[in-house]
């Protein structure tokens, strides 16, 4: 059974204009797909394409228009509160905008025990220093407060808050973007070795495909609200199909590869307002055909992965 599965998830949102026009955002539109026990999906795709909104909805923050999202076969909507954020929870972008200002590191990472369990604040606080030896930070740092810690160390903070109350599955939304690249490396081989220690399950969304590629078992690549590709690593990044996951490899350059075999993309994300009729992706596509422009292509499997692409 899989840890965590999403069928059919979608989320749109009734937009007004100032005019007094109306619309629909399909920030995700109908998204399917599974992940095991100890397993990372890597979740890829430009700005707009709802990475954002689909952690969001699995934290429980958004309410889906439909579809479903299950833990261990129980639908998310069965458990409450305190039972969801055992299960899943998130590390953050911005490791300095996430934690309050205020407060000691030892309270940024209880502060989810003080709410949710009944420890007292010296079990607490001795809980919030075990992780922080956990992820790498010294003890000593409990009583120290965020602007006193580097970038690198701030992030660490995040990842044993996101631990506190033993999840399950962990969201890793653009963890070390914000982070310098010889930090970042420090915080991957992190990640991997609590995933090895505790048997955690990722949901790793990053723009840099070039770390995607390091942590990740499995990639899924959005367009739009939709997936467009979806299917094991190696497969994906040695052996692209959707014309969008090759554009997408394109604009990540590769010193041991040549590029040049695969497509540039060309113009921008249409506005979600107003989507093109049939394939999202079919005005910037090198191989878009006439059908492409009046259907809408569904996932089927392809060359060992699921791509949703009429020309193939």
């Amino acid at each position: 059974m899989s840890q965590l599965e999403v069928n059919d998830l979608k989320m749109h949102y009734q937009i007004k204009s100032i005019i007094g026009g109306k619309g629909v955002v399909k920030a995700l539109d109908g998204v399917s797909f599974k992940v095991s026990t100890q397993k990372t999906l890597g979740i890829v795709g430009e700005s707009g394409c709802g990475k954002s909104t689909l952690a969001k909805t699995l934290m429980g923050l958004e309410s889906p228009t439909s579809g479903s999202v299950s833990f261990d076969g129980v639908p998310s909507q069965n458990l409450n509160s305190k039972e969801l954020f055992q299960t899943i929870q998130m590390i953050f972008q911005d490791p300095y905008n996430s934690l309050n200002p205020r407060k000691k590191a030892w309270r940024l990472i209880a502060e989810p025990l003080l709410i949710n369990s009944h420890l007292s604040k010296k079990e607490c606080f001795n809980k919030a220093c075990e992780l922080m030896e956990k992820v790498g930070l010294r003890p000593e740092m409990a009583n120290r407060y965020p602007h006193m810690f580097s970038g690198g160390q701030r992030q660490r903070l995040g990842i044993a808050r996101a631990l506190v109350l033993n999840p399950k599955i962990l969201i890793c939304d653009e963890p070390v973007s914000a982070l310098d690249v010889s930090i970042q490396a420090q915080v991957l081989n992190l990640l991997v070795e609590l995933q090895d220690t505790l048997k955690l399950t990722y949901l790793f969304i990053s723009h840099d495909l070039h770390v995607v590629e390091h942590i990740a078992d499995d990639i899924l690549v959005m367009y739009l609200g939709k997936i467009v590709e979806y299917g094991p690593r190696e497969q994906i990044f040695k052996n692209p199909q959707h014309p969008y996951t090759k554009a997408l490899l394109k604009s990540s350059p590769n010193i041991f590869e040549d590029n040049d075999k695969h497509e540039p993309l060309i113009g921008e994300p249409p506005s979600p307002l107003n989507p093109p009729k049939g394939c999202n992706f079919h005005e910037r596509c090198p191989i878009a055909s006439e059908k492409c422009q009046g259907e809408v292509p569904t996932l089927r499997f392809h060359e060992n992965r699921e791509v949703a692409c009429f020309n193939l």
